[in-house]
Parts: structure tokens; sequence; C-alpha cells
């Protein structure tokens, strides 16, 4: 990019360019105190992390991007967040410099890594002060080459002098093509064609997030104490979250408050669905009202500075106390949950998790009559009546991305073997909709989910948002603590 501000803003710029305003505000700065020269906790583990990498692909030349900020309208951006396989594999995550890339070139013995990104420009560029975009007057500088390297352990190099590399390609070369599709064009041009080896570094790198190091563990457990404050928060403002006409936009906004207070970010749009709304699976509207009486069903988790989120969901009764019938529904679900994780222990198969979670909600809608056969005649594969009532699954992989290891092979995720260290949910749920006429009307519009973060250990189990209140009574009180 120019120095020049960009295009789309030059018909109503006033900023000067005189040689003489150039020369003013080019001098008379205070010199910059150096960063910390200690490497952060995660640097580290990256390198392990790449270590490993490096020998899935040996003599292949790695490419992995950040990815550039993505436009939301005209000028302005989306708030930007690196792709995740680049934060795994370098450790810079919230902090990272827009546009940067991973490059591990293969050698005789493995392979040199090197971070591309973009280094600060002087004061005496009209970048500094003119460019929207990337100018510092605009959205604070970047850090030194020197800074960075301390800081993650890596050579660095100035993003400027990556053509260089492309040039001087002479490996076999894979790209993470979804962090920077344009890249990954411009590579495809200089390779001839997409190469094979992009799906194989893009299901490496879903894969070896599939169990989780220490540090990984150990930030989701903070994800979750975080994500509890916040759920804390929607409690104690429910007053007047009830009296607004869109109290769901104030659970919303409650809830990235505390997010931003707490880390980077919502890890993904919340899910503020009172009464009927919460039989909409990915309610994300948030513009309802929330009415005493009603459930409202909190999706939500937060993000840290690392980019690991937490991912939980709670249903709650908005006057304080379940009705008979959404006690009765909370409990089948709650059942179904705690079934599912009693059965977690290294060996099992990750699908059968979700079998048992079914067992429980086909044998209470069955009990209920809401099924035109037994329970056991609709656990049979051909027929699952009882997915009317709950189409989702109920587990998947958690970490730097709230739906992590996506591109892991089926034969690793959905039919792999359960292994200590992994991260996952659980999260069965009922949804009656309101013009469902299979249920009697006193059910319809009821919608329960309960979302909770589970880590495989050794001999068992930990269900890392056990501390977030989820029985019955326990939600009662929670709800009765804010006074």
């Amino acid at each position: 990019m120019s120095d020049a501000q960009p295009s789309n803003a030059e018909n109503r710029s006033t900023t000067p360019y005189s040689e003489e305003f150039q020369n003013f505000i080019s001098g008379n700065w205070a010199e910059r105190t150096p960063a910390t020269t200690s490497a952060r906790e995660q640097a580290a583990f990256a390198a392990t992390r790449r270590a490993h990498l490096s020998a899935e692909f040996a003599g292949i030349t790695l490419v992995i991007p950040a990815g550039n900020p993505k436009q939301r309208s005209n000028d302005t951006d989306y708030p930007y967040r690196a792709h995740s396989a680049f934060s795994y594999y370098t450790g810079w995550a919230s902090d990272t410099v827009p546009g940067s890339v991973l490059v591990m070139t293969a050698t005789e013995s493995g392979h040199d890594a090197t971070l591309y990104y973009r280094f600060p420009a002087g004061r005496g560029t009209t970048e500094f002060y003119a460019n929207a975009d990337i100018g510092e007057f605009w959205i604070g500088p970047r850090p030194t080459p020197q800074d960075v390297a301390a800081d993650l352990g890596i050579a660095v190099a100035d993003l400027g002098d990556i053509d260089h590399v492309w040039a001087n390609l002479t490996a076999v070369t894979a790209i993470i093509r979804e962090g920077d599709p344009a890249l990954a064009a411009h590579l495809d041009s200089i390779r001839g064609a997409e190469a094979p080896h992009d799906d194989d570094l893009a299901r490496a790198a879903s894969e070896a997030r599939l169990v989780k190091d220490s540090f990984e563990i150990a930030e989701m457990r903070a994800a979750v104490a975080a994500t509890k404050v916040g759920f804390d928060d929607i409690i104690a403002d429910l007053p007047q979250i009830v009296a607004h006409t869109r109290g769901e936009r104030l659970v919303e906004g409650t809830f990235a408050r505390r997010a931003r207070a707490e880390g980077n970010a919502v890890g993904y749009d919340t899910i503020a669905a009172s009464g009927p709304h919460a039989c909409i699976l990915h309610w994300t509207r948030n513009d309802g009202p929330v009415v005493p009486g009603d459930l409202i069903l909190v999706d939500a988790g937060i993000e840290l500075d690392s980019l690991y989120t937490a991912d939980i969901t709670r249903t709650l009764p908005v006057s304080g106390r379940f009705s008979e019938v959404q006690r009765e529904v909370y409990q089948a679900v709650l059942d179904a949950a705690d079934a599912a994780f009693a059965m977690v222990k290294p060996g099992i198969v990750f699908r059968d998790i979700h079998r048992t979670a079914m067992e429980v909600i086909a044998e209470r809608t069955a009990a209920w009559g809401f099924l035109p056969v037994s329970a056991a005649e609709s656990l049979a594969p051909e027929l699952q009546y009882h997915r009317r009532y709950m189409v989702h699954g109920t587990s998947h992989h958690l970490g730097i991305d709230v739906h992590d290891c996506a591109q892991a092979r089926r034969d690793m995720y959905l039919d792999g073997v359960v292994t200590e260290g992994m991260v996952f949910t659980i999260e069965p749920g009922l949804y009656f909709q309101p013009d469902d006429l299979t249920v009697p009307e006193e059910f319809r519009g009821i919608g329960v989910r309960i979302e909770d973060n589970i880590l495989v250990t050794a001999t068992g189990a930990e269900n890392l948002s056990a501390g977030i209140p989820r029985t019955v009574d326990a939600v009662e009180a929670w709800l009765a603590s804010r006074g």
C-alpha cells in the first residue's frame, strides 16, 4: 500500500502534504522506550508446534498468513482477528499486525521459520500521519523488529521483502488458503495451479489442535472463568433488561462489555434468545423483549487476548423460577448432558457422546407421547424422530476457534478416539417450536440448551464450567442472589 491516503477517502481528505508541513510533523519527537525483551509464554509452545509441523511436511515450504482486515462498509473494517492457524504457530494473537505471514522454508534439516510483517514506517514518511489504514497517527505504532523477534522467539523480516520469497521458490509450497485468499491465488499463479498439499496443511493445522497443550488448557480455564463473570453480569442487570423493549440487546451488550474488559472480544456472536426465540438455534438478531414467565437462552463465550474462547449456554427463567413444564423440559436436557458427561474418558469414540445424550432425549420425548414410535425404535438411524426437537449435534471441539479443529478428518474427529487433553462442548437441548402441532400447547415456544466445556483427563473428564450454575435449584438460587 502506498504512503498516501487510501483512495476511498481522497475526496474528503484535508490532510496537508506540503514539504513544510511534512518537515514540521516529522521532527521533535522523543525517543521511545524499547519494549520488553523477554519472550511471551506462548512462544515456546508455538516453537514446539512448528517443530511438529515441520516433521510432518519435510521438503515442503509452508505459508501461514494472518490475513488482512475485512471490509465492513466503505472505508471501515470489521475488528481485526488473525487467522487461528497463524496465531497457533506464531504465538501472536490479539496484537498481531494485520497482513503478517509466517513462512517455513524447507531446508535439508527441516524448516527455517520467518515471520514477515509490516515494519514500522519512519516519521519522515507520509504514511506516518496521512494513511488512515496503517499510519501510526491513526492506528498506533507497530512494534520494532527487535521487539517482535524477542517477544515471539522467531526470525522476522519486512513484509515488503516477501515478494523475494515468491520469486525464489524452489520447493513444493503449501499455504493455508483461507488465511489470505488473495495471497493463495498469487501463489497459484506462480505454482501453475493450486497445490495438492494446501488441503493437507489445513488438515494438519486442525488436527494438531485436537489435543491441547498445557498453555491452551490454562487459557481455556481462564476463558471459562471470565465467561462466568459475564453471566453474573447478566443476572445482575436483569431488572433493566426486562424493562427494555429490546432486552435481548441489553443481554448482548452486558456480556460484550465484560468480554472487552476481561479479554479480546466475544468468541462468537452472542445468542440472547428469549421466549420462542430460544427455539431458533442461531438467533443473533437479539432484538426481542425479555418477558417474565419466559425462559431466556444465553449462548456466549469470552475470547481472551490469546484468542482462546469459552462456549457456554445457560437457560434461565426470567421471573426467577421455572414453571412446572419448563422445569420438566430443563431437567430432561440436564439429564442428557449429565449422561453424556458421565461416559467421557480416554478411549471412547467421540460420536458416542452424542449417542448417549440422544438416548435420553428419545426416552423423554417418547414418554411425553411426542413420538409416533417407541424411544428404542426412534433411535434407529433410519428414523430419528426425536431429532425433530434437537436437530443439532451434542459436541464440538473447542479452543482457539469456537468450532475448533473443523478441518480434521472424520476419523480423527467424529469417529476419532477421545484422548486426554481434548477440550470439547457437551450441549444437548430441546426446542419446541411455537407452531409445532406434535406437542401440547404448554410446551410450544420453550427452548432449552445447557452447554458446558469439558476437559478430558487421564481417567475421565472435568467440567470446566461446572462453577456456572446448571441444576434447576442452583439456577433459581443464582437468580435470587441478585437481590
